[in-house]
């Protein structure tokens, strides 16, 4: 695919399909409480309408789902690094806003707007409590942390977690990616029952640790040459 084509794709996916991205982030109850229903008084719509804006004013955050802020950043983040980036059709993102039960890896086909989501663990650094949750970044040595920001994956290996693939960090935020061996691996802490028995995944020291099951997939949607995307938004 040229680059004018991927440009003109990622337009249309941008103002098509971040609508249906936003729509589906929406939890269904919302959704519902935001839509009158045909044949329902004045009344109860503005009622409807009411309750909806009194719900806090926090992140959506939604399993298998993209949240329209975080792709619009991996977006421009492609666009800003495409000199390094030489594959273009296909993007990887991980959502940090979302705890570690959820599958917030998501792997984006920028020609159809199709996106699929694995479970991914994220650096004990990063969540010292074992909460679950991204508490805090760190590109630095030691830290054990996951960092943030834009990622050219590259070439596969064989190393102490098996089959691994190494990372590039293009930003500030996570250029010492390669010196600290922040790669995408298996894990058995990164398997779904890990969930059924712990409420969450355990934790790796900074790499994008995936299910031993799915880590075939992964590498088969990302491959090398292309971006992976991390943050908190």
């Amino acid at each position: 695919m040229h680059d004018h084509d991927v440009a003109r794709t990622r337009r249309a996916f941008l103002s098509n399909g971040l609508i249906l991205t936003g729509s589906l982030a929406v939890p269904g109850a919302v959704a519902s409480a935001i839509r009158p229903a045909a044949g329902r008084d004045s009344e109860t719509a503005a009622a409807n309408r009411a309750s909806a804006q009194r719900m806090p004013a926090s992140p959506i955050v939604s399993s298998r789902v993209v949240r329209p802020e975080l792709l619009r950043r991996a977006i421009a983040s492609l666009d800003r690094h495409g000199a390094h980036i030489r594959k273009r059709d296909r993007i990887a993102i991980a959502d940090f806003t979302a705890g570690s039960s959820q599958p917030r890896f998501h792997f984006v086909d920028l020609a159809s707007g199709r996106s699929e989501s694995l479970l991914v663990s994220h650096g004990s650094g990063s969540d010292p409590s074992h909460t679950g949750y991204v508490r805090r970044f760190s590109n630095d040595f030691g830290s054990n942390a996951s960092c943030e920001g834009a990622f050219v994956t590259a070439d596969y290996y064989v190393g102490k977690h098996g089959r691994s693939q190494r990372l590039q960090g293009l930003d500030p935020t996570n250029n010492n990616a390669l010196g600290r061996a922040i790669v995408i691996h298996s894990a058995w802490y990164a398997n779904p029952d890990m969930i059924r028995t712990h409420g969450m995944l355990g934790r790796s020291q900074g790499c994008f640790a995936v299910g031993e099951s799915d880590l075939d997939q992964v590498f088969a949607r990302l491959g090398p040459d292309r971006l992976l995307f991390a943050a908190k938004v």
